[in-house]
């Protein structure tokens, strides 16, 4: 008997046009991939040096200093690496000791009233600087001045000005009969000089900021405004302020974390005093680490931290609020 040798039946078309593209998107994959490869190794290359960076330069310091709040650390302890672990006993120090609370209010004086002096007094020369005119862009360059000026310079400046013997504005207080005021030997005076002083450092940041906020409104808005007849403060109160909202919070919260964290404006003039009446948490935290004989850097560290943990308090909560913004 003849066994007849069979081939096996093609598939169906069907079934041949429902393969090959699987094949082929397989190796489009493929090829894609390795086309994108020099990309993205490219990108990478661009990406390390930031991170890079930011692990030198912030998670590692800021690693530190929480290890440092954490130990008993002191000179020795320090060089040779075996400070005894205590928890967060230095936090319970600071808390407890008679400094931190009026550090803490100073700090809040501080920071309020430079943020609201700064930011009212940048928001008006911003809207000055909307009208076109004469020298505009000259006078909008020198008011940028104090923000270009290092700060050793300008803190310098504002304690020549302000010495009590032979300072500027003492001498013009005494030419309209006025009594010359002790402006940083003062407990009375030292805080709020150190505070015109940075309110002055800070407003040509605000100016600079919020004058950009303004310039993004479209001018559109404006005219509408008028048609309807809305008055010049009625178009600042509720077409201008809202629309410069999100420029207005960044801005604010650029300003808290910075203020927070002044140190150089205050040390260079009052060094906190006198009797401590400009000290802020920053100059203390520093005092405490660097400015004795005997320095506690586990309680310097921990009153670092609280800065931190303070500026991240205020980071979330815009954070929050913008989103809130954005769902609404």
């Amino acid at each position: 008997m003849e066994h007849a040798t069979r081939t096996p039946a093609p598939p169906p078309a069907g079934d041949r046009r429902e393969r090959a593209p699987a094949r082929g998107q397989g190796g489009v994959r493929r090829a894609l991939t390795r086309r994108n490869r020099p990309g993205q190794w490219a990108a990478w290359a661009f990406l390390t040096p930031l991170v890079v960076y930011l692990l030198a330069f912030y998670a590692y310091p800021l690693y530190r200093n929480v290890e440092l709040s954490l130990r008993d650390y002191t000179v020795r302890s320090f060089v040779r690496g075996d400070a005894p672990f205590t928890g967060l006993a230095n936090y319970l120090k600071v808390v407890r000791d008679a400094t931190f609370g009026p550090a803490l209010w100073h700090t809040v004086v501080f920071t309020v009233v430079s943020l609201v002096f700064q930011f009212t007094i940048g928001l008006a020369l911003a809207m000055f600087f909307t009208r076109r005119f004469r020298l505009s862009a000259t006078l909008r360059a020198l008011f940028l001045v104090p923000w270009l000026l290092p700060l050793i310079v300008s803190s310098s400046t504002w304690s020549w000005m302000l010495n009590s013997d032979s300072g500027v504005v003492n001498a013009v207080l005494g030419a309209v009969g006025l009594v010359p005021v002790h402006w940083l030997t003062s407990p009375d005076w030292a805080l709020w000089s150190v505070t015109i002083a940075n309110i002055w450092i800070g407003i040509p940041f605000n100016l600079v900021v919020l004058h950009s906020g303004l310039q993004a409104i479209p001018a559109q808005v404006h005219e509408a405004a008028e048609i309807d007849g809305a008055t010049g403060w009625t178009r600042f109160r509720r077409v201008t302020f809202p629309l410069l909202r999100p420029v207005s919070a960044i801005t604010l919260l650029l300003g808290l974390v910075y203020t927070l964290k002044v140190f150089d404006i205050i040390w260079i003039m009052t060094k906190g005093g006198p009797s401590g009446a400009s000290t802020t948490l920053a100059t203390w935290s520093y005092r405490l680490g660097f400015g004795n004989l005997l320095p506690a850097f586990g309680p310097g560290a921990a009153v670092g931290n609280l800065l931190i943990v303070i500026a991240l308090v205020f980071g979330l909560v815009y954070i929050r609020v913008q989103r809130r913004q954005g769902t609404a």
